[in-house]
């Protein structure tokens, strides 16, 4: 699963394929923005932890990947 987090005063945002359920990373999400954790916390697909403070969180949008097109068909 794709997710993009946008991080304030930051002027790109972060991407990753993560192998947690959309539900999972919600609810993580919630617990970051309502105070329950001082940071977000997500593993990528190579196991790999990523962790962003939840006051400066600006949006996360979860979405599915998308299979990558190859060979001739992409045109």
């Amino acid at each position: 699963m794709e997710v993009k987090i946008g991080v304030q005063h930051a002027p790109r945002e972060i991407v990753l394929e993560s192998g947690q359920t959309a539900e999972e990373v919600e609810r993580l999400v919630g617990e970051a923005l309502g105070g329950k954790s001082p940071l977000l916390s997500l593993v990528d697909e190579h196991g790999r932890k990523l962790l962003v403070p939840s006051d400066r969180l600006a949006y996360v949008e979860i979405g599915e990947t998308a299979p990558r097109k190859v060979g001739f068909g992409t045109l």
